[in-house]
């Protein structure tokens, strides 16, 4: 019996290699994946998986990551250089949660990633959605042999041949689409993992914070209240009854006159780094708005606000002797916005993206002049927003960083495209920023920069948003990269 009729004697459910040298795991999924009707194998190391790869090609491979002698990422690289074995799907299961893991499992070929403690159900809906993928891709690539076929077969008639190839070209365009459609939705629940993961953290502290703040807050009011009670009764008995010697003395020695002069002021510093702690907290729990994942009407400069007090660590600036400061000068040119209809919440994760990158390229050009013996040029971030008579609200925001060479701007809003070393970037969050602006928010977000003169990023979003979900731009539609900025 050939390969081939092994292959087409499998289940229909589909034939999964799981590698891991844990057997428990092993037996963990077999069982699971078994009761589903999926034909499984087990390999235990890295070498073993390699050679039931080449003896009967599975389906699918589920694949262990930290596995001595040869670890998950080397095999799926030597799996995926080989032809034979290149389009078999590999999704990796792994306790390594970081986000650069992840984006590494992605590049070396991984076409999902799983991490463990794994639950039962998300590992069947993913390998179900891989095996329908894997499905796909060879009814397509059957479907274009057999197109092939016949147009070899009837090339002396022109207009039959044209047809063809414009069924070929669509067929092959939709599994493009079909492609990247797949990457750009496990790129989003990697970013969105991340920033609901900061968005909880953000929404945690405040509602730790606010409990004994609002606590200190009521009660020194009272505070105040008796303390001054209590100064002008000690004035009134100094002032109807002699002092003994001895009570003189205590009062020297606590020195009485400066407490009566310094408590009040003492407790009016304490009201105001209360209410400085108290707009903090506000801040806060407007950047994580985990209550408002629908359109809601908001003032767009409450969430530029609170996005600032986020990074204000890397804005805050401290003052030199000969006059030279570090940190980033922040400009507000706020212009008179009505409310906007938006998703604040996915709204503040743009102005994150784009705030971050401006402080990273100050930073590194900063580090550049350092380099070259240069003194750094002090970083501003100005910050415009302005209406138009289109009823569409304008946010700009332009630092004085090195600029971006061309090359970098065509590939700007590409998935997975950064110029940061690895640990600093993962290449998604401009991307999901312009999905963001443009799907959501049927907006713009466009880009100007020249090199040695700084970036700006410009927002446009209407006034009033559709209750209806808008479609994709039809260059998104056939997997091209958006417009250039």
């Amino acid at each position: 019996m050939s390969k081939s009729d092994l292959m087409d004697d499998r289940s229909l459910n589909g034939n999964i290699l799981i590698v891991d040298d844990k057997a428990d795991n092993l037996r963990l999924l077999s069982r699971m994946l078994g009761q589903r009707g999926y034909e499984v194998r087990s390999a235990i190391s890295g070498s073993a998986a390699l050679m039931a790869v080449r003896a009967l090609p599975p389906d699918l491979i589920l694949l262990d990551i930290n596995m001595p002698a040869m670890n998950g990422y080397q095999v799926c690289e030597e799996l995926k250089a080989c032809e034979q074995t290149g389009a078999i799907p590999v999704i990796f299961l792994s306790a390594l949660s970081d986000t650069a893991d992840k984006v590494k499992a992605f590049r070396v070929g991984g076409a999902d990633y799983i991490t463990k403690p794994f639950q039962v159900e998300e590992v069947l809906a993913r390998v179900e959605n891989q095996l329908t993928l894997r499905q796909m891709q060879l009814k397509l690539q059957q479907s274009n042999q057999t197109l092939m076929q016949e147009v070899q077969q009837r090339k002396q008639a022109q207009d039959i041949l044209q047809d063809s190839e414009a069924a070929l070209r669509q067929r092959t365009q939709e599994l493009e689409v079909a492609l990247e459609e797949l990457r750009l939705t496990q790129m989003q629940l990697v970013q969105s993992e991340k920033m609901s993961s900061l968005g909880q953290l953000v929404a945690g502290v405040a509602h730790e914070i606010n409990n004994p703040i609002n606590f200190i807050h009521g009660n020194l009011r009272p505070a105040r209240d008796y303390a001054e009670h209590l100064l002008m009764l000690i004035h009134a008995y100094q002032k109807s009854a002699p002092t003994p010697p001895e009570l003189q003395a205590q009062m020297d020695s606590i020195d009485l006159e400066f407490v009566k002069q310094d408590l009040p002021q003492l407790l009016e510093s304490m009201q105001v780094g209360i209410d400085r702690i108290m707009g903090i907290v506000r801040s806060l729990r407007t950047f994580s708005r985990l209550d408002e994942a629908d359109i809601k009407t908001v003032d767009l400069h409450d969430g530029l606000d609170s996005t600032l007090m986020i990074l204000s660590n890397r804005i805050k600036q401290d003052n030199h002797q000969d006059g030279s400061s570090d940190g980033v000068e922040i400009v507000k040119r706020y212009g008179d916005l009505p409310r906007v209809e938006c998703y604040p919440g996915q709204l503040n994760q743009v102005f994150m993206n784009i705030l971050t990158n401006a402080l990273d390229a100050i930073e590194d050009g900063n580090s550049q002049c350092l380099a070259q013996g240069r003194s750094p040029i002090p970083g501003q971030v100005t910050i415009s927003t302005w209406m138009t008579e289109a009823q569409t609200v304008h946010i700009g925001i332009l630092d004085n960083g090195p600029g971006m060479p061309d090359s970098v701007q065509q590939r700007l809003f590409d998935p997975f495209f950064t110029t940061k070393p690895i640990g600093r970037g993962t290449g998604l969050g401009m991307s999901i920023s312009y999905r963001i602006i443009t799907e959501r928010h049927r907006g713009t977000l466009t880009c100007t920069s020249t090199l040695g003169q700084g970036t700006e990023f410009v927002i446009t979003i209407p006034l009033q948003q559709s209750r209806s979900q808008p479609q994709p731009r039809q260059r998104e539609e056939a997997g091209l990269s958006p417009e250039p900025c």
